[in-house]
């Protein structure tokens, strides 16, 4: 199993690009199921999820055609309705071929989902919005079973904010018999990609970044080419990592429209920052201050932002208070955290760190992909060695992170 070693200490200067957005890539790259013509993507990022979801669909029937980050699939000829648990296991984002099967071809088996362990994400949101639009569905043997002639149009409230269920049900209405309106829907940036991708593919959709969408049926979908939207999470990793270690660098192909809550808190916080187009600036010039934070759905603080300013806190000036309201069990890292000297107290959803002048390098453990962030944010900025085991999770959601580090002046190396 590969680790991390770092060896903490110095500030992060330089130009480092943002990637396309894992969270826009994986529903867009499923849509490629709604039509049998081909799906020319851009921007796709290299990462052991996209791999895995290419992988899946390949299995399906689809053919796919990788040159750099650009990405040609057609799903011409697909021979399996099925995702199997040895594909779902390690990412729950599988779940997303299943409105596009049922929606295209009367029928899906999906495997109940895996991924990271921060809490229930249950797919009973998924499963009602089906029914509601007319498919009879069976849960046996760990798999979702669904079957329809044609799914209708319908009107679904989500009892809560889901990003996931937003997408596959906007997918799975593209192609029913009539108007869907989804109430409650997410309103993140990568739902609004994912319609902008299913537009260019023929779809009549209108209301996507706002809480209600409304999804027009039409009888088939066509090719086309889309560009993945830049990775807010990866963006905002950086920016924290940077003003961290009390550094000044630039990212380019970003996007700042999207990471306003981000740059507000990074701003309490004492850095500097300015936007000219497509690149972000930050400067960190002193220590930082301690910043509370509250997540929430978008537009308010993104819960995958949650740990890493976690970290920037327990190095910070003053003390914080964390509320964690989307995921109960995403506070993994305090306790690796602490192991490298933090003051950290947790009570139920809470976590109020009091900020220390320095942290002490040791060897911690990752527990899910965003946690493993934190704790390389953690790693930059303690004295001496850290060495992160179970670094699975960064590969499945940070490309290349160790050699973007590197280039802005980090020392960090990949263990084998």
């Amino acid at each position: 199993m590969q680790k991390l070693a770092i060896q903490g200490g110095n500030c992060l200067n330089g130009e480092v690009r943002i990637s396309g957005a894992k969270n826009a890539a994986l529903p867009i790259l499923c849509a490629s199921l709604l039509s049998g013509d081909s799906l020319q993507l851009a921007n796709v990022p290299d990462l052991n999820d996209v791999a895995t979801m290419r992988k899946l669909l390949q299995q399906m029937g689809v053919a796919i055609a990788v040159n750099g980050d650009q990405v040609a699939l057609s799903a011409a000829h697909i021979d399996k309705l099925e995702a199997p648990y040895d594909m779902v296991k390690t990412m729950r984002a599988a779940i997303l071929v299943l409105g596009p099967l049922v929606a295209r071809f009367g029928e899906a088996r999906v495997s109940l989902p895996g991924g990271c362990a921060i809490g229930s994400r249950p797919v009973n949101l998924h499963i009602k919005g089906l029914q509601a639009m007319g498919a009879e569905i069976h849960i046996e043997h760990g798999y979702i079973h669904a079957q329809t002639k044609r799914l209708k149009g319908a009107h679904i409230c989500f009892d809560l904010v889901s990003v996931t269920g937003t997408e596959n049900l906007m997918m799975a209405a593209t192609l029913a018999d009539g108007v869907t309106v989804l109430e409650n829907a997410a309103r993140e940036p990568e739902v609004v990609d994912l319609a902008h991708c299913l537009i260019a593919m023929g779809a009549k959709i209108e209301g996507a970044g706002s809480d209600t969408i409304t999804i027009t049926g039409v009888e088939k979908l066509h090719g086309a080419s889309h560009r993945v939207m830049p990775d807010r999470i990866e963006s905002g990793t950086f920016l924290v990592a940077a003003a961290a270690t009390g550094g000044n660098i630039t990212l380019t192909d970003a996007r700042a429209d999207i990471l306003d809550n981000v740059l507000e808190k990074l701003h309490e916080a004492s850095t500097t920052t300015w936007v000219e187009g497509g690149t972000i600036n930050l400067q960190m010039s002193k220590r930082p201050k301690a910043v509370n934070v509250r997540t929430s759905p978008y537009p308010a603080f993104p819960t995958d932002m949650q740990a890493q300013f976690m970290a920037l806190n327990t190095i910070a000036e003053g003390s914080a208070m964390v509320v964690e309201t989307i995921f109960e069990n995403r506070f993994m890292h305090v306790q690796e955290l602490r192991r490298l000297g933090a003051q950290i107290d947790v009570e139920g959803n809470t976590a109020v760190i009091k900020g220390c002048a320095q942290l002490d390098g040791a060897t911690i453990m990752a527990t899910d992909l965003r946690a493993s962030a934190c704790l390389v944010i953690a790693g930059l900025v303690a004295q001496g060695e850290t060495v992160i085991d179970r670094i699975y999770h960064l590969d499945r959601g940070y490309e290349h992170i160790e050699a973007k580090l590197s280039a802005l002046g980090a020392n960090i190396r990949r263990l084998k």
